[in-house]
């Protein structure tokens, strides 16, 4: 009996021990410039961790050149590592409509091509609907007299970006602002969401 009791304690220690990190889901978003769509997500509480990367095409190990060339299907991206019990996908979705112009659909604001196109990447049947219903429901808000173009689409691999542009924001912080701003991307957020009531952001 008393094996049987240490051997219940050992299971429980190791279930509390087990690395938090496989109790987490990820996400994947384009939104146009990878930098800018970072901060946001990183403030998140039940938001573990960003990378940006490259998602959408199928070249391996793809690099930021590559990727520019504008000749591969790759889009600049975002991977969100998340607690799902703090934060959920339509939580997130939340977030991202309000770093992006979901009416564009030839880039985002100055960043023009199909590496800078807006999507969202589903992992499940779930995720997908989630995404539609989100997508729905901004399109219904009135909040933008253009339609909703951005993209839902199946996940592919997510490939890291080099280190030199991950936190952009916080490496290079005064050339970031200089970029955010002067690509119309915060007047733009300021123009459609300063109204808005916390459960709409």
């Amino acid at each position: 009996m008393k094996r049987l009791i240490l051997l219940a304690l050992i299971f429980l220690a190791q279930l509390l021990l087990a690395d938090p990190l496989s109790q987490t889901r990820t996400a994947v978003f384009a939104g146009g410039c990878f930098w800018c769509i970072q901060p946001a997500f990183d403030k998140a509480p039940g938001v573990i961790k960003t990378v940006v990367g490259y998602s959408g095409g199928t070249e391996p190990n793809p690099t930021y050149a590559l990727v520019g060339s504008e000749k591969t299907n790759y889009r600049e991206s975002l991977e969100v590592t998340y607690d799902p019990a703090k934060i959920n996908f339509d939580q997130l979705l939340d977030i991202y409509w309000r770093q992006i112009n979901p009416t564009q659909s030839d880039g985002q604001f100055t960043d023009i091509g199909p590496s800078y196109r807006a999507a969202i990447f589903v992992q499940n049947d779930e995720e997908r609907k989630i995404a539609e219903a989100s997508k729905a429901k901004l399109a219904a808000s009135g909040r933008f007299d253009k339609p909703i173009v951005t993209e839902i689409l199946p996940s592919m691999k997510f490939w890291p970006a080099e280190e030199y542009h991950q936190k952009y924001y916080q490496q290079n912080p005064t050339d970031f602002e200089m970029f955010e701003v002067g690509s119309g991307r915060k007047a733009f957020e300021k123009k459609k969401w300063t109204d808005a009531k916390p459960d709409t952001r």
